[in-house]
């Protein structure tokens, strides 16, 4: 991995075989951020991404193995409990042109990730919602 940070912007390239979630970790301990958004695309062969059933309160994951091309990657770094947190969805699509995504437990590059963080000035951190069953916003 490399990057480079331009004010409140960090542009970086996850390179192959590195697993982006640790990777957007990294760059967020080393930078001290608190807030920001994610926007990122480019090629795995081996992603997990889960849904939530509503109803169950549970999250359920699909693994996919093969080349893909991340079509899409965005979601948030903030805090819980003031510590590091991020929430991260994903779809990528397979040579077939079929698209799967759902929110992201891993994924490990097979080509290139180029990467893009907005860093906000502020901090939101979160709490878990026992009616929802999530980790909720807390302004």
């Amino acid at each position: 991995m490399d990057y480079r940070r331009f004010e409140n912007v960090i542009i970086a390239r996850i390179d192959k075989g590195e697993e982006i979630l640790e990777k957007i970790k990294e760059i967020a301990l080393k930078e001290n951020i608190k807030l920001a958004n994610i926007n990122a695309l480019g090629a795995t062969n081996n992603f997990t991404v889960g849904v939530f059933k509503v109803e169950e309160k549970k999250y359920y994951s699909n693994e996919f193995k093969g080349d893909f091309e991340i079509v899409s990657l965005t979601g948030t770094i903030n805090t819980m409990n003031n510590e590091f947190y991020t929430h991260i969805h994903m779809s990528a699509g397979n040579d077939k042109g079929q698209v799967f995504g759902g929110h992201l437990n891993k994924a490990v590059v097979s080509a290139t990730c180029e990467m893009v963080i907005n860093i906000i000035d502020g901090k939101v951190d979160r709490k878990f919602n026992e009616e929802i069953g999530l980790n909720l916003f807390e302004f």
